[in-house]
C-alpha cells in the first residue's frame, strides 16, 4: 500500500486543492468517509459539510455545499458545487445558502420535497456547527 494519495478539490470557478494526502474525510450523502491510499474505488455524491485533508500532522478544511466524490486506491477527486476554505466561511456565506435552500423546500414539488428538506437541514447543522 502507498504512503500518501493524491487529492483534487476542484469547483466550477476553479480549483482550490490539490497534492498529496494521508487521508481525506469527504461529506458523502450517507455519512461521513474517510479515504485513504489503496481505499477501494467508490463514487459518492456530497451533502453540504467540510472535506478534510490531512497531510502529515497538518489538515486543511474546505465548506463544500455539494457535488461528488470519486475515490480510488491511488487517489481522491472532489467535484464540488461550491467550495471555500473553511477559513473564509462566515455566517452571511452560509445564511444566504440556507435562505436559498428554504425557498427551494417551499417551491419543491412532491417528488424533490424530501430532498430539498434535508440538503436545508444539512446546511443548518453545519452553520451550528461551525459558527
Amino acid at each position: 500500500m502507498a504512503d500518501k494519495m493524491s487529492f483534487e478539490l476542484v469547483s466550477p470557478e476553479r480549483k482550490l486543492a490539490e497534492g498529496e494526502a494521508d487521508m481525506v474525510i469527504i461529506p458523502g450523502m450517507e455519512g461521513d468517509l474517510g479515504a485513504m491510499p489503496g481505499h477501494a474505488p467508490f463514487l459518492t455524491t456530497l451533502r453540504p459539510g467540510l472535506v478534510t485533508v490531512t497531510d502529515g500532522s497538518s489538515s486543511t478544511e474546505y465548506f463544500v455545499t455539494g457535488g461528488f466524490a470519486e475515490v480510488s486506491p491511488a487517489g481522491a477527486a472532489v467535484l464540488a458545487e461550491e467550495a471555500v476554505e473553511r477559513s473564509a466561511l462566515d455566517r452571511a456565506f452560509l445564511d444566504a445558502k440556507i435562505e436559498a435552500a428554504t425557498k427551494a423546500v417551499e417551491t419543491a414539488g412532491d417528488d424533490n420535497r424530501q430532498a430539498a428538506g434535508q440538503r436545508l437541514n444539512d446546511l443548518q447543522t453545519v452553520a451550528e456547527q461551525l459558527l
